[in-house]
């Protein structure tokens, strides 16, 4: 048996029409001598009926003081799915083929117990191969599985955080031992730059796994890094296509593959805040001891990090702007006692002058220690912009002839920081159209394919 995964996002399913040209490809795989499984994301985009986050609107709107449940958010969220497999199941079978539709659980996904974000521990996919050997087209919802409590009957309902049906389409496929997976979306497949940015970006027809996922974890939104990493575990080939064209798309493949290039692309996050805590004031002795109790709570509090520096005059990093608030309320006169031998009390301070939480700090200590203030600078309205790829990094002059093509253009560079296969720059957020297509055509991104 010849298998093929296709998943449809959320442009591919939005529209009766829409949700007909991608059943046309699934038959088109049929045809090709295939047996295809169909893993589908929820219908259409944000304030469309069924779309996951209108769902979420359903609750959160009633009372936004009132936190809802994680566990009864997995269980709303995961209804778009669910929608969606029927609704294209059923257009399969107008079409004059066989198909049903699959939860998660049904589909044998199993995950841990992280509500909101789980991660995929095995799949059993016995259910789905004895619906394609009954002749008929398993369509899987994607972003869900199921996670068994030890010892109790049942299971709950987990979803794979946003972008997690690439994630169920990569896993299906290598629970199957699949032939490829093709994961459809509303591009050409992986392109050099924001087509926003840049118009006339070229689609790469072949990118390495760990490029690919280098680019997803570093703003793009083309493919989930966890898809990327699973095919490139179990040999998947891996596929990047348009629902609506009938282009070639891009290929995905391993690192060990020529691709004939040094640069595959430049990329950005969305938005972000840079703190700098500065250590001048705090002790020699201490100082080792306060860097692991901050990022111990960073750590604690389940912050993402982007740009994370530690230099001798303090620590630095970048976090996304929903979570600038968590930060805030965690630093903003945070005490730290540190020392026996020499015992100190440090207090953080965001900004030049004590804040109201920082001077209340400073007022209750007095009487019993000495407190140090230790400032923090914050700086809001920032983004971050990548170069990427992995051959390009092993040469020299890489940094300094995108540093001089952002110094040209006036683009302020607040922090840089680099991997394996990319450098990446802090920079304002009003500059960032203009850094991605200083980038872009600095590296000469314009002739790639």
């Amino acid at each position: 048996m010849k298998i093929k995964v296709l998943k449809f996002g959320g442009t591919s399913v939005r529209s009766h029409e829409s949700r007909t040209t991608a059943a046309l490809k699934v038959i088109s795989a049929v045809e090709q001598g295939f047996s295809p499984i169909v893993v589908v994301s929820a219908i259409g985009r944000r304030g469309e009926p069924y779309a996951t986050d209108s769902l979420l609107s359903m609750v959160r709107e009633i009372d936004p003081t009132v936190q809802p449940d994680s566990r009864e958010i997995d269980l709303l969220m995961a209804c778009g799915e669910i929608i969606s497999s029927v609704v294209f199941a059923h257009i399969l079978k107008t079409m004059g083929h066989k198909a049903m539709a699959l939860r998660g659980g049904q589909a044998g996904i199993r995950t841990d117990g992280v509500y909101g974000n789980a991660r995929i521990v095995g799949v059993n996919a016995v259910g789905v191969i004895e619906v394609l050997r009954k002749g008929a087209i398993p369509v899987v919802c994607g972003f869900q599985g199921v996670w068994v409590k030890g010892g109790l009957p049942g299971s709950e309902l987990t979803t794979l955080g946003r972008g997690g049906s690439d994630t169920t389409a990569a896993a299906m496929g290598a629970a199957t031992q699949a032939d490829a997976v093709e994961i459809y979306t509303d591009v050409d497949g992986v392109k050099t730059a924001d087509p926003d940015f840049v118009e006339d970006a070229p689609t790469l027809r072949r990118i390495t796994y760990h490029e690919v996922a280098e680019i997803a974890h570093l703003g793009a939104k083309v493919l989930h890094p966890r898809a990327a990493e699973i095919a490139n575990r179990y040999g998947i080939p891996l596929l990047v296509k348009n629902t609506f064209t009938t282009g070639e798309g891009t290929e995905i493949v391993t690192d060990q593959t020529d691709v004939d290039r040094s640069i595959s692309g430049v990329t950005h996050t969305g938005k972000l805040v840079h703190f700098n805590v500065g250590l001048d004031s705090v002790g020699t002795a201490h100082r080792k001891d306060l860097e692991a109790r901050l990022f111990e709570m960073l750590a604690k509090y389940e912050i993402g990090l982007f740009m994370v520096n530690i230099n001798p005059s303090g620590i630095s990093f970048a976090v996304s702007r929903n979570q600038y608030s968590a930060v805030l309320d965690l630093f903003d006169g945070l005490v730290v006692p540190l020392g026996k031998t020499d015992p100190r009390v440090y207090v953080l301070q965001a900004g030049d002058r004590p804040t109201k939480a920082a001077e209340t700090q400073f007022s209750l200590l007095s009487s019993i220690a000495d407190p140090v203030a230790v400032p923090v600078t914050i700086t809001e309205g920032c983004t971050m912009v990548s170069v990427i790829g992995t051959a390009a990094m092993n040469q020299s002059g890489v940094f300094l002839k995108a540093l001089t093509a952002l110094h040209a253009s006036q683009v302020p560079v607040i922090q840089t920081a680099d991997s394996g296969s990319s450098l990446s720059c802090l920079i304002p957020e009003s500059e960032l159209e203009t850094a991605v297509r200083v980038l872009h055509e600095r590296f000469g991104m314009s002739e790639l394919e």
